[in-house]
């Protein structure tokens, strides 16, 4: 296996912890970001130069281009950028103060979209690599009480769908990573919660305010595990475009796009009637979206 250099965010905890240990262990370098470099003074004191760190908070979006380009500096090459650093967000939508949804699609969103825009003139000059960007089931699927994480996770995933198509010509390959419940911190330490509203002690909403303080039921998915196949995708070519890891990931995603698929098929008739008489051959437009996959 040919040794590689990553970016990695927020590597402090949860999958981005994991990965960079299991990527360290093995002989490969990484670069990763965290808020405070105090939380990875073992990795450091053990990896020495093979662990390049930086602060980066990405809500301060102007700070991102600087971090991305020293870590090049720094390696020369990086042959895998994985946009990994985010957290959740839960409450009903009219619970959730302005500054919170701000902070959410900051971090979440904005954060991720200007990582990668930055490393991908790093990636052309180099003629290519690979780009993983960590999402979630929650990326294809809706629970009440998490309407502003599943914004920026269909968000992101709508941005990496479109990025993937521009750029596969330079040789970079773009992975969605969906991940189902997993045993990190994610529920008890990350996630951030809004003020409640006693009106929506009725709403199914709070479904999501019960799973974050029950710790009786443990998340299903192995971290390592996940990472394991992460890693892996790296391998494969073409980059898969997406990578579920979980059977409850799994079963929701199914579940939920088989409905959708369904509601989509029973309204053809209608979507066609729309079209004008001597509109453009719809069998065109659907060439149109072949090419561009």
């Amino acid at each position: 296996m040919t040794k590689k250099r990553w970016l990695i965010t927020g590597i402090s905890t949860g999958f981005g912890r994991v990965m960079a240990e299991q990527l360290l262990a093995r002989g490969d370098d990484v670069a990763g970001t965290v808020r405070d470099l105090s939380a990875v003074d073992g990795l450091k004191a053990q990896y020495g130069d093979r662990l390049w760190l930086a602060e980066l908070d990405l809500t301060n979006t102007a700070s991102i281009r600087g971090v991305v380009d020293r870590a090049w500096s720094a390696f020369g090459r990086i042959d895998v950028v994985v946009s990994n650093a985010g957290y959740g967000l839960m409450g009903a939508a009219e619970e959730l103060t302005d500054e919170l949804i701000e902070h959410q699609i900051d971090t979440n969103l904005l954060g991720s979209i200007q990582l990668i825009r930055a490393a991908l003139p790093h990636l052309r000059a180099q003629g290519g690599g690979r780009i993983l960007q960590l999402s979630s089931m929650g990326g294809q699927v809706t629970f009440p009480g998490g309407s502003l994480y599943h914004a920026t996770k269909w968000g992101i995933e709508g941005f990496i769908e479109a990025v993937a198509q521009e750029v596969a010509v330079f040789n970079i390959g773009c992975t969605l990573v969906e991940p189902g419940g997993a045993r990190t911190d994610f529920r008890y330490r990350s996630a951030r919660v809004a003020p409640m509203l006693e009106s929506y002690d009725v709403s199914p909403s709070r479904m999501v305010n019960r799973i974050l303080t029950d710790r009786t039921h443990q998340s299903p998915g192995d971290p390592a595990k996940m990472v394991d196949a992460m890693i892996a995708s790296v391998e494969q070519n073409p980059a898969p475009r997406r990578i579920a890891l979980g059977g409850d990931a799994y079963q929701m995603m199914h579940a939920q796009l088989s409905v959708r698929l369904a509601a989509l098929e029973a309204q053809r008739e209608l979507a066609f009637s729309t079209d004008f008489a001597d509109g453009p051959d719809n069998d065109q437009k659907s060439r149109w979206f072949e090419e561009a996959e």
